[in-house]
């Protein structure tokens, strides 16, 4: 069901690969409430995902941007203009984060210093660099809103998650020092969102992914949030409903980053005792 809650907004959606991406699932979301809509990502994610399908169910035009280019995300919003037309975006989604340790599964303690900068730099100064860009560019609107996608391995301690936990650090730092910024300027909200793990690309490429999201179901709960569920709440911050909601690192995870214990978490483990 649509509640138009995005009607006559236009915005930019960073980071879709396929059908189980939060992006993709945000962009359907953002389409259906009644928002016009840009789609982007690295060219060589794009030859790896399915883009065109979505931009045709959304009515998107797909521009093509490495988000670590200062140069590529001008061009970004100079063609977004014209694909939209309009001068300035009311919101923008950050789905964007790589490493090649995880990817290439060094241990930590063995971090290839060179792709730790481009962890940093892929997942997090993009963030940066988006805004700052927009900032200068005066693209973003009066109210828009800014959302980057983090996980809660930016405040404790997840093995094999790798550098990436520096990364998502960065990133929701970064949001809080460009929030505080761009709030006063213009009233802009710049957010984070922690989701829960979630089946995606990105997520699978992860060592024991999925014995950690049963784990994170059972302890949550609500039990896990889907991609679709975090696409609704992005919806909510894009929209005029959290006017408000500002230099936030909100979490979207069923009740996992509160929970201590849980019923079905204690029967399992007494459960495999006994057995």
């Amino acid at each position: 069901m649509a509640y138009n809650l995005l009607k006559g907004k236009y915005g930019i959606i960073t980071g879709a690969i396929d059908e189980n991406s939060i992006a993709w699932q945000t962009a359907l979301k953002c389409h259906e409430e009644g928002a016009k809509i840009v789609l982007t990502n690295a060219p060589i994610a794009l030859r790896m995902g399915t883009l065109n399908k979505l931009a045709e169910l959304t009515d998107a035009v797909i521009i093509p941007a490495d988000a670590t280019s200062t140069e590529d995300i001008e061009n970004l919003y100079e063609k977004a203009k014209e694909a939209l037309g309009v001068e300035k975006i009311d919101f923008l989604l950050h789905s964007i984060g790589m490493s090649p340790n995880v990817r290439k599964k060094k241990h930590y303690a063995d971090l290839n210093y060179d792709w730790f900068q481009k962890s940093i730099d892929i997942s997090a100064l993009s963030f940066h660099k988006m805004m700052q860009v927009g900032e200068k560019m005066d693209f973003f609107k009066d109210g828009a809103s800014i959302l980057g996608l983090s996980y809660i391995a930016a405040q404790r301690s997840y093995p094999n998650y790798g550098d990436m936990c520096q990364a998502k650090a960065v990133l929701e730092s970064i949001a809080r020092s460009f929030g505080q910024r761009l709030g006063e300027s213009k009233g802009i909200r710049v957010n984070t969102i922690s989701q829960s793990p979630t089946v995606t690309t990105a997520g699978k490429g992860i060592k024991g992914f999925n014995v950690f999201y049963d784990y994170a179901d059972i302890l949550s709960p609500l039990g896990n949030a889907t991609a679709e569920d975090c696409a609704n709440y992005c919806v909510t911050m894009f929209s005029d409903l959290t006017k408000k909601v500002t230099m936030q690192n909100l979490f979207h995870d069923g009740g996992f980053s509160a929970s201590g214990m849980t019923e079905k978490l204690i029967d399992k483990m007494m459960s495999e005792v006994e057995e």
